[in-house]
């Protein structure tokens, strides 16, 4: 039996909802049946037992690989690395998967949609690690790129093995996926707590009724989101909900964090990357900040009243942050700051910057840096940065619009120098590395809202364009590409959920968050490529809002870590070469 979805009055706050405990609702019932495969849901673990045997040979010999390259070590076998670290990304995947049937089953909750998208998803993964891993268009890891030779692939020939890859992810598996979500509902996303359920129906309905509706006039406009917008947001706790409870936040942890991110970038990118600002901002200061800092920053952050931007990048530095040179140098009670910074997210209109600096000009690479709490007056768009020794220009962008990017100048810009996070100089980009764990989890949280919105435009057209007689969503190409969008979004989803939970118990997750953003980004691309195809000619008009799908989820692969510098984290991580 399904556990009930408990439903909280139209108009009710966030905290309304969180008191609401005695709520009406019937079970629902869910059959099993249609197409299968041998084993069911008890096939899975002996399956997934297969590759990790597959693993374990592919890491201990690029683990030999590397040692005996010494210097060179990674550098000389990173496409195998790069291969590695996907290999062991869809394992985890297959691992999140079937935790999450396993719980379902168990909780008498799963039903055949769910079912079917655990086989898809072993079948479809399984199929790769044995034939090939794309890990971009045009780029495949072959399992001899990985030092794998047929006797490897040996746990591969299990009959449970090879009846899930000859059967899991067939036509006919995607093709009921697809008659399954045509009907209601995407799966079961296997949330543990109430309250996480409350507060996806609250952000669910709030992206439906006041994002969708706007977020391509945005887009075309590459307007601004609206103050108004951002004020409901904040009244619903989307700035402060990982913030502790003393500084004005919800403390809800990353799982929440995660499930109100996908859900507003289901609406729209811009709004759903408006809590990975203000995450950064509270999470350095929460992990480094001073009493002080902690106290004047916290609070105006939860509520929505500081709206905080990152500026970390450089125009010749990219990933490489030990090389950049924005100096600031110790003058009386401020620092001057001089230098220049690149892609910096709502820096006009936002009134803080953690703004990463070099205060050590003799001590070379990342030693050398300090993180600087910058506040800075709001711009308008008439006078974008009207702080003295601060100019900037917008970088006009494809997509990924309604906070606007910009290159920004400082020549000697002033902060004081109280705002030094943690009051000591040198400690910066250790700092901005225990953010880099949350900011990808939520990557991925934006990636899954992006392909779970291309997942429901491209359902509803093909669900009313009628070609040759009929509706396109009953030709095997559409349905299986609609079954198989909604089974990899799934896992995806579980991924994120599993790094989000390891970062909330307070364990090292940088493999973990690098795996569910890596994938993601992938299945972000993926769907939304599949959606505009689904579309035909309409997709790529303008007025259809799929076309900017398209070049929203483009991005994602790129920043807050590109998808070659993931493969490179997660690979250091499965060798245990760690930064």
């Amino acid at each position: 039996m399904k556990r009930p979805r408990i439903k909280a009055p139209r108009g009710a706050t966030f905290m309304q909802w969180m008191v609401i405990t005695n709520m009406a609702s019937s079970p629902d019932s869910a059959e099993s049946g249609g197409v299968g495969t041998a084993g069911g849901i008890g096939g899975l673990r002996p399956a997934l037992g297969a590759a990790e045997a597959v693993l374990a040979v592919a890491q201990a010999r690029l683990s030999e690989a590397v040692k005996r390259s010494g210097e060179a070590g990674m550098e000389a076998h990173q496409y195998a690395a790069h291969g590695l670290a996907w290999m062991a990304t869809l394992i985890e995947a297959l691992r999140q998967t079937a935790a999450w049937a396993e719980t379902l089953a168990a909780d008498g909750r799963s039903g055949e949609l769910e079912e079917l998208i655990a086989q898809a998803v072993f079948g479809e993964y399984l199929g790769q690690i044995a034939g090939g891993i794309p890990v971009s268009q045009g780029e495949i890891v072959r399992p001899a790129d990985l030092g794998l030779s047929p006797q490897d692939l040996a746990p591969l020939d299990a009959p449970e093995v090879r009846a899930l890859m000859s059967d899991g992810s067939s036509i006919a598996v995607r093709r009921r996926i697809a008659e399954l979500v045509r009907e209601g509902g995407f799966g079961d996303w296997g949330l543990s707590d109430v309250t996480h359920d409350l507060v996806r129906e609250q952000f669910h309905r709030f992206s439906d009724e006041r994002i969708a509706p706007e977020a391509n006039a945005w887009h075309r406009d590459n307007a601004l989101i609206p103050n108004e917008v951002l004020d409901e947001m904040a009244a619903l706790g989307v700035f402060g909900l990982t913030i502790p409870e003393e500084f004005g936040g919800l403390d809800m942890g990353r799982g929440a964090l995660c499930i109100v991110t996908e859900e507003l970038a289901r609406g729209y990118l811009g709004v759903g990357s408006l809590p990975t600002r203000t995450e950064i901002a509270a999470e350095l200061i929460r992990n480094s900040g001073t009493d002080d800092q902690k106290a004047r920053f916290l609070p105006p952050i939860a509520a929505g009243e500081i709206i905080p931007t990152a500026s970390f990048t450089e125009p010749n530095t990219g990933s490489d942050l030990g090389a950049l040179t924005t100096r600031a140098v110790r003058d009386g009670e401020s620092y001057r700051v001089t230098g220049q910074k690149t892609w910096v997210t709502h820096g006009a209109r936002s009134d803080l910057m953690t703004l990463l600096v070099r205060t050590d000009a003799d001590e070379p690479g990342w030693r050398g840096l300090s993180m600087l709490l910058a506040v800075k007056p709001r711009g308008t768009a008439a006078d974008p940065f009207p702080a003295p020794g601060m100019s900037g220009s917008e970088i006009e962008v494809l997509g990924y619009r309604g906070m606007r990017e910009y290159e920004v100048s400082f020549d000697g810009f002033a902060v004081e120098a109280r705002n030094l996070l943690g009051g000591r100089e040198g400690d910066g980009f250790k700092q901005l590395m225990q953010t880099f764990e949350t900011a990808r989890i939520q990557t991925a949280a934006r990636a899954n809202g992006v392909a779970q919105n291309a997942l429901e435009l491209a359902l509803a057209y093909a669900r009313d364009r009628k070609q040759f007689g009929r509706a396109i969503a009953e030709f095997d190409r559409i349905a299986g590409r609609i079954g198989w969008m909604a089974a990899e979004i799934m896992a995806s989803r579980q991924l994120a959920f599993f790094a989000a939970r390891q970062k909330d118990q307070g364990r090292r997750c940088d493999r973990e968050a690098g795996m569910a953003k890596l994938l993601a980004a992938r299945v972000a691309w993926s769907a939304a490529d599949a959606a505009v195809q689904i579309h035909g000619g309409n997709g790529y008009a303008l007025e259809f809002p799929v076309s900017r799908l398209l070049v929203d989820a483009r991005i994602l692969n790129i920043f807050e870590g590109a998808a070659e510098i993931q493969a490179h984290v997660i690979a250091r991580a499965l060798i245990d070469v760690r930064n």
